[in-house]
């Protein structure tokens, strides 16, 4: 039987990915940063491509169809027109901006056409071009548990269009309303992110981590001389505070004039301007998105919705639109970002284009639990580790697995996990994950210091028994992607939030603030009382959720810290190498690949060990 087979690609911006159907059956999908260890890699994602072909046993003679995430001429005439419209403001950029589209965007089925030879297949017999908001939109619908919905996509910038109102229902999405370029929510909260000092399409989930911290005293200045917010959730954007058209910088001098300071520098202390800042943007990013929601619900009259888009990544935005919001239910898809795109535009090429037929979803969505990334190693741990004289114990039964496991996070060990197949966006599900204790007062410190390399304010997420999970946090419902932010139920917050007189270059302990929140879960409770929640059923997870219920035996909690496995400034790891690097190189205690734990102290040493791996 010939299959058909559609493979979807995102690139040439940033977080490339490749995601596969075989006949309209989701295989496989993974970024291309996971392989080539550049974070949020933007290249061509030819060993992601690899990796889905293989992983869908696509025979080299086979006619694949080819979708992409976007479509390039349209973006090089926004590129074209916005320079014209900016005039000599964008002489130093307009060249670098030609050389991208000339050489690369525009030929990008050229490029995938040798990527596909150099692999050994033949070119694609089609390649498809999506509207990149239809690609997020069809990431959001598609694989959704809903047979119709509202559809709602926000981030940075397409072709033209930044955010867009859709209805799915059966095969078929409809686009019905859209706000264009350059007024776009995703831009502003990464011009905000920007002036925070954090990266932009890289930062913007420290900046919702420390909005937190502020208050919210900035609102007025940008609802009243940045924005002009209407009813329906859609805006101008008043362009004399941003250069980000110019493409030099986010923000304009006007902009540091009206938010008392210039950007902060990336390793500069930060001070309660940036907690104000964060704190004012993410309000005024809530109130967008719950406009757009209820007009969503009454433009569509559903009483579902589905989020794509990198701004749906928000998850404190999400939380409060499931609170607040006008749908019973809503769904988000878990890569969210251009990364998922790739997934959407072969969704919607197997149903816009090639007329597939969507299966009745039955109230379950088709993600995979988003665990659709190869497996750590293609052999076993306990045959290939030993022989490199790094020694372990295989455990092959796997209640003693889970009971051995959690007695050691009931120990207050740090753990890293490394099982199964990899997830496919930015979140560690279970599968590429670090755990630890949540009781622990000083796991949060030691996490971020220690093991993280990362900044003191930002907070970790709890996993927790799908079954048990509204006996700890404010949350009906499951959550098995951490789209979602709720109160921790028991959380208790500190009567005062700092000095009587603040200014906004004040310096905040942030670390000391977060020491101030009495919760049953320390570990994972952020400064504001809440978290982001990932629950765990035996069906997406049966090891996760093995662990989860041994740990409660254990202690009676069902709660353990789930923080990505990674360091500050590296992607997620892959591979069983990749774990073993990041296990040696920080202070974890232990580690889990696969049936096989690893004790730090009985390896060997890393710096011998290391010269070794490099001259091998």
């Amino acid at each position: 039987m010939d299959h058909h087979f559609v493979l979807g690609v995102s690139g040439l911006y940033h977080d490339a990915a490749a995601a596969l159907l075989r006949d309209g059956q989701l295989v496989a999908a993974a970024q291309e940063e996971r392989f080539t260890r550049i974070k949020n890699d933007p290249a061509l994602p030819v060993q992601a491509l690899e990796y889905c072909l293989q992983e869908g046993k696509v025979p080299s003679g086979s006619s694949i169809t080819v979708a992409y995430y976007e479509k390039p001429l349209s973006s090089f005439v926004r590129v074209l027109k916005t320079f014209s419209a900016i005039g000599t403001k964008g002489i130093r950029t307009f060249p670098r901006a030609m050389e991208e589209s000339l050489r690369r965007k525009l030929w990008v089925s050229y490029g995938i056409d040798r990527a596909l030879k150099q692999l050994g297949f033949a070119p694609a017999r089609q390649t498809l071009f999506a509207e990149h908001h239809m690609s997020h939109a069809s990431a959001a619908f598609y694989p959704s548990p809903f047979d119709s919905a509202a559809v709602l996509t926000f981030d940075g910038v397409g072709e033209w269009a930044t955010s867009s109102i859709g209805f799915g229902s059966g095969s078929n999405i409809d686009l019905l309303q859209e706000m264009r370029f350059p007024s776009s929510l995703g831009l502003l909260y990464s011009a905000f992110t920007s002036a925070c000092g954090f990266g932009v399409n890289s930062g913007e989930y420290k900046l919702m981590g420390l909005a937190p911290f502020g208050e919210p005293r900035y609102v007025e200045r940008i609802l009243n001389q940045v924005l002009d917010l209407r009813e329906d959730g859609s805006f101008t954007v008043n362009l004399d505070y941003f250069d980000y058209l110019a493409g030099k910088r986010m923000t304009s001098r006007k902009f540091d004039q009206l938010f008392d300071g210039p950007p902060r520098q990336p390793e500069a202390p930060i001070t309660r301007r940036e907690c104000d800042l964060a704190r004012s943007i993410q309000v005024v990013l809530e109130e967008v998105v719950l406009r757009v929601a209820k007009h969503a619900h009454k433009l569509t009259g559903s009483n579902q919705a589905v989020l794509g888009g990198g701004v749906a990544l928000n998850c404190v935005a999400n939380g409060r639109l499931l609170r607040e919001g006008p749908f019973e239910q809503i769904w988000v898809q878990p890569a969210a970002g251009d990364a998922g795109s790739a997934l959407g535009c072969a969704l919607w090429a197997w149903h816009e284009v090639c007329g597939g037929e969507r299966e009745d979803p039955a109230g379950k969505d088709s993600m995979m639990g988003s665990l659709l990334g190869p497996l750590p190693a293609s052999a076993s741990p306990s045959e290939t580790f030993p022989a490199l004289g790094r020694p372990c114990e295989q455990l092959t039964d796997s209640t003693e697995l889970a009971t051995r496991v959690a007695a050691l996070l009931a120990d207050g060990v740090i753990l890293g996990l490394c099982s199964g197949r990899m997830e496919f966006g930015p979140r560690a599900l279970g599968n590429r994950s670090i755990l630890a204790d949540p009781r622990s007062p000083g796991m949060q410190r030691r996490l971020n210091l220690s093991i993280k390399n990362r900044e003191s304010f930002r907070p970790f997420a709890p996993i927790v028994l799908e079954e048990r999970s509204n006996e700890f946090f404010e949350l009906d419902g499951p959550s098995p992607y951490m789209s979602f932010v709720a109160p921790v139920r028991g959380a208790l917050l500190p009567t005062s939030q700092g000095t009587t007189n603040p200014t906004p270059s004040d310096q905040i302990d942030l670390s000391e603030r977060l020491d101030q929140v009495d919760s049953p879960l320390p570990a994972v409770t952020h400064v504001d009382g809440t978290a982001r929640i990932q629950t765990v059923d035996a069906q997406r997870n049966p090891q996760l959720h093995n662990i989860l219920s041994a740990f409660e035996q254990l202690t009676g909690c069902p709660v353990l810290v789930n923080t990505s496995f990674n360091v500050r400034g590296e992607p997620i790891v892959a591979t069983a190498e990749d774990a073993y690097r990041c296990f040696m190189t920080t202070q974890m205690d232990w580690l889990l690949i696969d049936d096989c734990l690893f004790n730090k102290k009985e390896q060997p040493d890393w710096t011998g060990l290391r010269a070794k791996l490099v001259a091998d």
